[in-house]
């Protein structure tokens, strides 16, 4: 019987975390998940102690990034299957690559066949192994033409996966986000609205109050002084700006364009 795959997943998101390993446990019996981590920090220490044969690396964390994370690895053992919700040039970059990866949500018969992969290539030192040049052209174009695309949302039923330019601006309700898009359709999110803040592209967002995350470039209306500071949006929704924030917020909005 042939040794099993060992595999650590590495992902900010815990459903992500958690679903992927049931995924794993369930219908890839060649594979043992030998941790989960939820920061590229910890992700280190565990490439440390466990030595996997293969890392399931979300590409967009907030503070360090799977670039980032990669970057500091200064022997990397390891073969990378990235998980992404990100497609088109960025998707074709990591094919081109010989870097597999999988597109949330998971699907079973792509996890799967990149097991396959993983498995025949497991001598990928001598013939498959990514330069680290390479690998790094590779993750900064996803950086790069994908970060003002699409948000994951963490839902209470799994992920959506949203364009950005149908935010229209997200509100935090205790520990948790409303997510209000185009077409009236809105998600509530276990995520915290600083979690949504650290990755949103900051050329298109703009958080006006601590409540509050407004998409400026697509869907800010109008700007009203008459009875506090308000943004009106394309909805008709009146969202308020923090007087503290007032500045930024017009600085912002005059580099619109």
């Amino acid at each position: 019987m042939s040794k099993k795959l060992s595999a650590l997943i590495v992902d900010d998101e815990e459903f992500a975390r958690e679903n992927l390993k049931m995924l794993l446990e369930e219908y890839c019996p060649e594979v043992n998940v030998v941790g989960a981590a939820g920061s590229a920090e910890l992700a280190r220490n565990m490439v440390e102690e466990f030595n996997p044969d293969v890392v399931f690396l979300d590409i967009m964390m907030p503070g360090e990034d799977g670039f980032s994370f990669l970057e500091s690895m200064n022997e990397r053992k390891f073969q990378v299957v990235f998980t992404t919700a990100f497609r088109e040039h960025a998707l074709r970059a990591i094919k081109e690559s010989a870097v597999d990866y999988l597109e949330k949500p998971i699907d079973i018969d792509e996890l799967q066949k990149a097991i396959s992969k993983a498995r025949e290539s497991q001598q990928f030192k001598a013939s498959n192994k990514v330069t680290d040049e390479r690998l790094t052209k590779v993750l900064q174009d996803i950086v790069l033409t994908n970060s003002v695309e699409k948000t994951v949302v963490p839902t209470k039923d799994g992920l959506a996966i949203v364009k950005n330019t149908d935010i229209i601006r997200l509100e935090a309700m205790e520990n948790y986000t409303m997510i209000y898009l185009s077409g009236g359709k809105k998600y509530m999110s276990s995520r915290s609205i600083k979690a949504f803040e650290d990755k949103l592209d900051t050329n298109m967002f703009f958080r006006v109050h601590k409540s509050h995350i407004i998409n400026i470039a697509h869907h800010l209306k109008e700007f009203l002084r008459n009875e506090g500071l308000i943004a009106v949006m394309s909805d008709g929704t009146q969202v308020p700006v923090a007087r503290r924030k007032l500045q930024e917020f017009l600085d912002k909005i005059d580099n619109i364009g």
